[in-house]
């Protein structure tokens, strides 16, 4: 009987560590099946044009925000679908993020392909940065884009809004992270009027998610995030938030890689933090 469950647990980490593998690529593996996939490139449109990895097609991760300098709020899906369908992706599509390595526009921009619907989503690990260094092909030229014929869904279970996000202050089957730095989260910094955090949530900031290698930012390990993330427990809807949706994309990924139920609350703490009829909880007492 131990035998068959020290077994039933092998099974289950092993399935784990096949999640870990899925939504992560490394360069090195990358370089050898560029055909497979529709490679995006999610920096602005002056540094794709400037220089690109070979056949990747532009996507700015400014496009993932309906006004930014508002909140973060996601891009409407009349909008979006424009978007997709203009840069020829497909719903069943491989495809692979980058950004210059940050990662925080790449995540941005995975979480919402998956609020969208696409399931087939990885993130380039070291992005363009390591790309270069390590001096494999780059272009300028624009790949040739045949419209898709992409249909907008949103997949509610990845998106939190400021509704659901007051639902999971009170419910107890739900875990919230503040994935900004710990001077915004105990009120001493703030990128809206108040000061403070959403009640009862825990602060993981979101450079947890992150190393640096040869002086290039890269994805901690699937062990080193079990590490960071090893007190939640995975039977419970994790709603995690920023200042505007962005940074908070990394631990979106990580928690999504070790096989959590998380949802990104988009427009965050710009949200959350300027509507002076929801509760704040602020440790050092600024507001």
């Amino acid at each position: 009987m131990k035998k068959f469950i020290g077994f039933l647990l092998f099974l289950v980490f092993l399935s784990s560590s096949l999640i870990a593998s899925n939504l992560r690529i490394e360069i090195n593996e990358l370089v050898k099946t560029t055909q497979k996939y529709k490679i995006i490139d999610v920096r602005n449109n002056q540094n794709y044009s400037t220089s690109h990895i070979k056949g990747s097609i532009n996507f700015p991760a400014s496009l993932t925000y309906h006004n930014l300098s508002i909140n973060g709020k996601i891009t409407e899906p009349n909008k979006m679908q424009s978007i997709i369908q203009s840069l020829g992706i497909d719903i069943n599509d491989n495809i692979v993020i980058y950004d210059d390595g940050t990662f925080f526009d790449a995540s941005r921009v995975f979480w919402a392909l998956e609020v969208y619907g696409f399931k087939n989503v990885k993130l380039l690990n070291g992005g363009f940065d390591s790309w270069k260094q390590l001096n494999y092909e780059t272009s300028h030229e624009q790949p040739k884009i045949n419209k898709s014929n992409y249909i907008a869904t949103i997949d509610n279970q990845k998106l939190a809004t400021k509704f659901t996000t007051q639902i999971a202050t009170r419910n107890n089957s739900q875990i919230i992270i503040d994935a900004r730095d710990y001077k915004s989260y105990i009120g001493q910094e703030s990128a809206a009027r108040r000061f403070g955090h959403i009640p009862n949530a825990i602060n993981i900031s979101a450079y947890e998610n992150l190393k640096r290698v040869d002086n290039i930012s890269k994805l901690k390990s699937f062990d080193e995030l079990t590490q960071i993330y090893k007190n939640l427990k995975r039977d419970k809807k994790i709603v995690i938030y920023c200042s505007v949706g962005k940074i908070a994309s990394t631990n979106y990924f990580a928690l999504r890689e070790l096989g959590f139920n998380v949802a990104n609350y988009d427009a965050s703490w710009k949200e959350w933090g300027n509507d002076f009829n929801l509760p704040v909880v602020n440790l050092s007492k600024k507001d």
